[in-house]
């Protein structure tokens, strides 16, 4: 559809006479669009946006109205694709890819039709010019767009492209300079009102929570957070002592954490501060760690468990902090292979010890390591996995040259091209064992189904092992056991430590049995 459209529109620019200059063929394109099909209907509209990417001769007046009805028809189209989308990891690599490209597509698009309409607005119009008296929504509604195009690429975990923040602090700088940056204006698809600053500062933050650490549905959760305790941040346009990020709406550079003074002071630098965010923020987590159900007035989009979001709170509650968070272990840089195997079953393999210390057949993978510390690693990868990798992913992985295999979890993944991404790496255990464990409350030890697991032997409290089960395994109501050594071991459930698509990892506290 895309490239069928666009090729009509490079013919129908030569006679400027594009279909949708037409009202009544707008009429006509948007009735006959899809109403039972999201991702059709999304197409034809994201090609009808394509063909008209670069055609210049376009009246502008016309132009905007055009996107108005596309975007209110898009909307329900791009909530349902939307949903489908965060359920990422029930889709294989294809399925995700179609519906991350389609959405992203849409976004672009639309913010770029947006930015060609800002640059034609005129103060006093000729037919087919655009009228200033639209600017604040105009305004709102590309920094909108271009917020959704970075969350989009968050979701992919990049590559983040720095050149966005330039369009988007000229659509700042143009309302302010009109004297409308503070206007309320509503925009298609939201509830409520909203202003070209707030959108900014929307993104701003978004940005500056670093959220590569996340799952796509915690990032959007994030996202709808950061919009509830929007009200509690300050933004000046000078620095305060308490002030933790700046941007520099001429720049094309993303928000910058205040570690140093900006090397000179200008108009358009914007800081941040917290502020009473922060602690209402923590309030909330409170609140849900306590048992309290999440207030009605928060709109995440869905219902979800409390826990997650506890979970996407603490990490806001970490990075909004007034004092953001440091590193708890010092780098040190270093540049060697590793040997990386993905999953629970080629780790429970590799720790079993029984096919030797790498085992033929299992898909090993080579990874570069750029930097080691107490907690983890970092590395580089040249040939990104399609299928598994994602932030949470459990992996066993062998530095090169030793024998010994460890165990770890991808906590940070950012995409530097399609190819090629950074990943950051948890070391959970440096000594696993893979065992078969029982249900202790079957009625003997060997009609009991065997769930194969690993048991993390290092970095665990007193008396207590760490074990990695399969997803849906633990209950807090029953032990499990095993055998090892001649004797047997029981294992009391402590807590749930984390849980995935894939595995759990949990606490248990650990005792001998006696002999088998």
């Amino acid at each position: 559809m895309f490239k069928k459209v666009a090729s009509l529109g490079g013919i129908l620019a030569q006679k400027n006479d594009h279909p949708l200059a037409n009202p009544r063929e707008l009429r006509k394109v948007i009735a006959e669009l899809p109403k039972d099909n999201a991702f059709k209907a999304l197409d034809e509209i994201t090609g009808w946006l394509e063909s008209l990417a670069g055609l210049d001769s376009f009246p502008a007046d016309r132009l905007y109205e055009v996107l108005l009805a596309f975007d209110e028809t898009a909307q329900p189209h791009l909530k349902r694709l939307s949903r489908e989308y965060f359920q990422a990891a029930r889709l294989s690599r294809s399925e995700e890819k179609r519906l991350w490209s389609i959405n992203y597509g849409y976004w672009s698009l639309l913010a770029g039709a947006c930015e060609r309409c800002l640059g034609k607005l005129a103060d006093k119009p000729r037919p087919g010019e655009l009228a200033k008296s639209v600017l604040p929504a105009l305004a709102a509604r590309q920094i909108a767009a271009l917020g959704c195009v970075l969350k989009w690429e968050q979701f992919h975990y990049g590559p983040m492209r720095a050149e966005l923040w330039r369009p988007l602090g000229r659509a700042l700088l143009a309302a302010e300079v009109g004297g409308v940056a503070d206007k309320a204006v509503s925009l298609v698809g939201r509830t409520g009102m909203t202003t070209p600053e707030q959108e900014y500062q929307k993104v701003m933050i978004f940005q500056a929570a670093s959220l590569g650490s996340l799952l796509p549905l915690e990032i959007e959760i994030a996202e709808r957070l950061i919009a509830h305790f929007l009200s509690g941040f300050v933004f000046t346009r000078s620095v305060l002592v308490d002030s933790v990020y700046w941007s520099d709406l001429n720049e094309a550079q993303p928000p910058l954490r205040l570690a140093r003074m900006p090397a000179s002071a200008t108009p358009t630098q914007r800081f941040i501060k917290p502020a009473a965010a922060h602690q209402a923020m923590l309030s909330l987590l409170g609140d849900l760690e306590r048992g309290h159900d999440l207030p009605a007035g928060i709109d995440l989009g869905g219902q979800y468990p409390a826990k997650l979001v506890a979970r996407v709170l603490k990490h806001l509650c970490s990075y909004l902090a007034p004092i953001p968070p440091q590193r708890k272990h010092d780098r040190h840089r270093v540049m060697h292979r590793m040997s990386v195997l993905p999953g629970l079953v080629n780790s429970f393999v590799v720790f079993s010890g029984e096919f030797g210390g790498r085992p033929a057949g299992l898909p090993i993978e080579s990874w570069v390591v750029e930097n080691v510390s107490r907690g983890g690693f970092g590395a580089v990868i040249g040939d990104v996995p399609g299928e598994w990798l994602k932030v949470g992913a459990l992996i066993a992985m062998q530095p090169e040259g030793g024998d010994n295999w460890l165990v770890g979890v991808i906590r940070r993944y950012h995409r530097l091209a399609e190819n090629q991404a950074r990943v950051g790496i948890e070391a959970l255990a440096r000594q696993a064992e893979s065992q078969e464990v029982r249900v202790r409350s079957a009625s003997s030890y060997g009609a009991a189904a065997a769930t194969p697991a690993l048991l993390l032997k290092d970095g665990n409290e007193p008396g207590e092992l760490r074990v990695v089960l399969p997803c849906a395994s633990f209950s807090p109501r029953e032990s499990l056991e095993y055998a090892s050594g001649g004797r047997r071991f029981v294992l009391e459930p402590v807590a749930l430590l984390e849980q995935t698509a894939d595995y759990e990892l949990a606490r248990y506290r650990c005792s001998v049995l006696g002999a088998t």
